[in-house]
């Protein structure tokens, strides 16, 4: 179901998903998406009178997102710059017969017979980015399970894609999904989003007791998460991680 309301001279659109829950949850995404997950009794008029009254909360978070909306897209040209674990490299592009990718002295060095097709430019990083990523990644994920041990979860498995709309998410068999773009992210980042899923795996929903564990495990989180909403390289960048009444 969609719906809105206006409020101080906006619309506010949002979205209404149902399914077997207590409490009615609202988030507001950093794409300027309103979500509403409703139980499955929950009435229209219910619905439209709690948005209703989180109007100005979600306004006022809409607008906050709104300053980081995401930036030009990257040309793939010599000089332009990327990130990697949070620091900006710059491209050097080296025409040769080799095809290579290699981080030194602030430059991604990038060696190809055709330096200047972006296209071979980004699918070399793509793939230079997601190699790195996944021995990162599990460096971390190790790091992480260490620091929440006494949750008495099993070692999840890991594995890599590139999202649209989340930097993690987990399942019930107990695995964990995440981003490769996060690759870009500063290392806090990245230990930030391997815990919240970590403990999602103990606590599935975004309730009280998930968010008191996580301030257990990791007081600062929402000093990480705020750092993940201002980078601006793929639409969504918070999945679980959104901005929703706790």
């Amino acid at each position: 179901m969609k719906g809105s309301v206006e409020y101080d001279g906006e619309n506010i659109l949002f979205e209404v998903s149902y399914g077997n829950r207590k409490t009615m949850e609202i988030a507001v995404h950093p794409d300027g998406r309103v979500t509403v997950k409703a139980p499955t009794e929950t009435t229209r008029d219910t619905i439209y009178a709690r948005v209703a009254k989180r109007a100005r909360w979600i306004k006022k978070k809409l607008e906050y997102f709104r300053q980081f909306e995401p930036s030009v897209p990257k040309r793939y040209v010599g000089g332009e710059t990327h990130l990697f674990l949070g620091r900006q490299y710059r491209l050097k592009l080296v025409k040769s017969a080799d095809r290579e990718v290699k981080l030194k002295g602030g430059y991604f060095f990038v060696t190809t017979p055709e330096p200047h097709d972006p296209t071979t430019i980004r699918k070399m990083l793509d793939k230079w980015y997601s190699d790195h990523a996944l021995s990162v990644f599990q460096n971390r994920l190790q790091l992480c399970f260490e620091s929440v041990k006494k949750l008495n979860i099993p070692f999840p498995k890991i594995s890599l894609r590139r999202l649209r709309k989340r930097w993690g998410s987990c399942g019930d068999s107990g695995y964990i999904l995440l981003n490769t773009e996060l690759i870009k992210t500063p290392l806090y980042c990245i230990d930030y989003v391997i815990t919240h899923e970590l403990c999602h795996l103990k606590i599935a929903l975004h309730n009280k007791n998930y968010y008191r564990l996580l301030n257990k495990y990791m007081p600062d989180w929402e000093k990480r998460k705020e750092h993940l909403e201002k980078v601006g390289f793929f639409p969504n960048p918070i999945g679980k991680a959104q901005t929703g009444i706790r």
